[in-house]
């Protein structure tokens, strides 16, 4: 499985300028277009022809397998809240495009639209990517765990813990909607989720704070039993022994997530040649990192 997901960012890298660029740029026009003509508009005629219908679908109208993405806020009467979503998820996906490459982001937003189409047309449920865009918080809080959004245009908190809020909220959401008797809509939730996950693989431990993840690998990581008390005795070149420069017990260490050789002895590792300076990546990272430039 390693070795494939390898295979598949090599692919995604060696291919990453094709595709649809500015792809969330386009979602966000045409969504607003679509929410301006329906709400002020006072005409769902344009939203009727491009939401999801199964029914319709199966009648050959297949435009609406990808054009419900444009349908999103119609549900909200709030216009400040539906623009200011809309940006957000514009900046985000702006961001994860840029890291990824076009082609990567652009199959990821695809793959998460026609898993929600799978499931919607198996089990005769409505579609919507209200989960997808949010899974966007997740993806760009796994990129960048320690950059700043500003709560309520004041408060600075960092990335991860609107990811684990996220997390939190989506789980609420289908608990809450089976509990209300919506299963198999209550599932819907996790479709998007699923998408994140086989995108991001062993990269979503990032969006948990590394302290936190310190701190449980210690508790499950046995303690060496304490060795008899022995005399220690000094040698004979013990001060050049002391003082001498420490040498590194690994050959290679990811500049990102800090894995070396020695911890991870099957892990591959790469150097950056668009990087200022001698900087070395594991093979999770070495397509997925932000370049070091020279300052």
């Amino acid at each position: 499985m390693k070795r494939l997901r390898s295979r598949f960012e090599r692919f995604c890298f060696a291919h990453r300028d094709k595709g649809l660029p500015n792809l969330m740029l386009y979602v966000s026009i045409g969504t607003a277009i679509v929410y301006l003509m329906t709400v002020f508009g006072q005409s769902y005629a344009l939203y009727n022809l491009l939401c999801f219908d199964r029914a319709a679908i199966l009648r050959g109208q297949i435009w609406r397998l990808f054009t419900y993405a444009f349908t999103y806020g119609i549900g909200y009467n709030n216009l400040l809240l539906v623009a200011v979503s809309l940006l957000c998820y514009y900046s985000l996906g702006q961001a994860m495009e840029h890291a990824w490459g076009t082609f990567r982001f652009n199959l990821f937003y695809l793959t998460g639209i026609i898993l929600m189409d799978a499931f919607a047309l198996i089990f005769g449920t409505g579609a919507t990517v209200t989960y997808l865009n949010l899974s966007l918080f997740l993806g760009y809080a796994t990129m960048y765990p320690d950059s700043r959004f500003l709560l309520l245009f004041i408060i600075p908190v960092k990335a991860w813990f609107f990811a684990l809020f996220d997390l939190l909220l989506t789980f609420y959401d289908v608990l809450r909607l089976t509990a209300a008797g919506a299963f198999p809509f209550s599932i819907y939730p996790l479709i998007a989720i699923g998408n994140y996950f086989l995108f991001f693989g062993k990269d979503v431990l990032n969006v948990i704070p590394f302290s936190w993840r310190a701190r449980i690998r210690r508790l499950f990581t046995k303690k060496p039993a304490k060795k008899s008390g022995t005399i220690p005795f000094r040698p004979v070149n013990s001060y050049k022994a002391e003082h001498a420069a420490p040498k590194e017990p690994y050959t290679h260490r990811c500049t990102i997530c800090g894995r070396t050789d020695l911890s991870d002895p099957g892990l591959e590792f790469r150097y950056c040649s668009r990087c200022h300076g001698y900087h070395c990546y594991c093979e999770d990272h070495i397509n997925n990192h932000i370049h070091i430039e020279n300052v």
